[in-house]
């Protein structure tokens, strides 16, 4: 069947299974991205590693998708493998592979006999949580640059908003794992130093559903060759293969490129802090104890994977209500949205409830959608298809260097706050609360 309903001038229009298949692999790497978030700093604190030193195991995975994207977007804009999928496919084959490899082994950092909170231990998980993030920033990239070679400007929304979708579907798969698998009566407890049972098939499960859900739109999705592309994009074949300096690229993006950048550094700078200490400030505050062996903290974990599944239930409802939103008040809704979440993070500090941090982790999910809704939209929109994938390679240095930021601060600010894992989470809020006022500084444009 014909990906193209029409062949009119610039991109044509895509049937919607179509715009389903070239991100329904998101599914799959989300899961991965959520497994990690959610349960690292578990993993780390179970075998062995000090609450004032996760901010150098947190720096790992943007310290890596800062330089991966990029040079993914880089080679992908020149490449053509028809016999591998075309131009992004490739990348995706490559990076879903090692991602699944690394899935099997990084839950099992404590199960190799390094002995608890000893260095090759530490190592072993450091190492794999790099090539994890990696290789899931190799697997991820090409959705996003599909959506900007291949979906005309009215349909780009939709495209995203799907893509936010499965996002969000992957990330209530990932969180509620532990939690389910657990009430199945897979162990949840393990000897000190190991992480349990429950973990360690949660990351199993995410590399099957990895492998299947990439093989779909590996097989499923045909990129455009190099001339019809050219075509569509209104520019020459040549125009992705010369220049491409990323200094020069820079020095050219479009000015929304920039302020939806601005906005992005408060917003994962604060949700950097909401993966890093989440499950340490609710095993204090619900469960009373920072040992990160006890029944309790390893239960505070699995409920931190809850919250973040309702985190993303509310993500997805409230993209259906920010689809409805007219394009004249895409800011408004923009900057609610992180004004509801700031509220949202800082409320975490005072619930002592088990069941009221719900509410907290609605007003994150809301949050959280509108960071997945808006800001690919209006950087694409304002894009020709001159260089897309290297531009889009360098504006994820939006989404990692904040992380990167946070991480650093955190040894000065966590010993400075107390050492408390809650009020790091004060911090966050404070931090998010900023990047809603930082949307007033975006004016959305269109390239020709």
């Amino acid at each position: 069947m014909s990906q193209e309903k029409s062949a009119a001038a610039g991109l044509p229009t895509l049937s919607k299974s179509i715009i389903w298949m070239i991100n329904f692999g998101f599914l799959g790497v989300q899961t991965a991205f959520t497994l990690q978030s959610s349960q690292m700093s578990r993993i780390f604190q179970t075998i062995g590693a000090n609450p004032n030193n996760l901010g150098w195991f947190f720096i790992l995975p943007p310290l890596a998708g800062l330089i991966v994207q990029p040079i993914i977007g880089y080679y992908s804009d020149r490449t053509w493998a028809p016999k591998l999928g075309g131009r992004r496919l490739p990348y995706l084959l490559l990076g879903s592979i090692v991602a699944i490899i690394v899935m099997l082994l990084l839950p099992n950092s404590g199960s190799f006999g390094f002995g608890y909170g000893s260095l090759a231990a530490l190592w072993f998980g450091a190492i794999t949580v790099a090539f994890l993030d990696l290789s899931s920033n190799v697997a991820m990239q090409p959705f996003k640059m599909m959506v900007g070679d291949m979906v005309n400007d009215d349909q780009k929304s939709y495209a995203y908003g799907i893509q936010s979708l499965l996002n969000n579907i992957g990330s209530v798969l990932a969180a509620v794992f532990p939690f389910i698998l657990t009430w199945l009566g897979l162990h949840n407890t393990a000897a000190k130093g190991v992480v349990p049972q429950s973990v360690r098939w949660a990351f199993y499960l995410g590399a099957i559903i990895l492998a299947c859900t990439s093989a779909l739109t590996i097989t499923k999705v045909h990129e455009y060759d190099p001339a019809t592309y050219a075509k569509y994009h209104g520019i020459s074949e040549e125009d992705n293969k010369e220049g491409g300096n990323w200094f020069e690229l820079l020095k050219h993006a479009p000015k929304a490129f920039w302020t939806v950048s601005l906005v992005q550094l408060f917003c994962w700078f604060a949700f950097q802090y909401l993966w890093t200490y989440s499950v340490g400030a609710i095993a204090n505050n619900v469960w009373h104890t920072t040992n990160a062996s006890s029944a309790g903290y390893q239960a505070a974990g699995n409920w931190y994977g809850v919250m973040a599944a309702v985190q993303s239930i509310a993500a997805v409802v409230w993209s259906y209500v920010l689809a409805k939103v007219p394009n004249k008040y895409h800011k408004l809704g923009y900057s609610g949205s992180l004004l509801l979440g700031a509220i949202g993070f800082i409320s975490i500090f005072f619930i002592h409830s088990q069941s009221a941090l719900i509410f907290s982790y609605i007003l994150v999910g809301i949050a959280w959608a509108g960071m997945n809704t808006y800001p690919l939209t209006i950087v694409t929109n304002a894009l020709s298809g001159k260089h897309m994938g290297t531009y889009l390679g360098l504006f994820n240095g939006s989404i990692c260097l904040p992380q990167i930021i946070a991480s650093l601060l955190s040894f000065a600010l966590f010993p400075l706050l107390g050492n408390s894992q809650a009020h790091m989470l004060i911090v966050a809020g404070i931090v998010l609360a900023c990047g809603a006022l930082a949307v007033g500084t975006i004016k959305e444009t269109f390239a020709k």
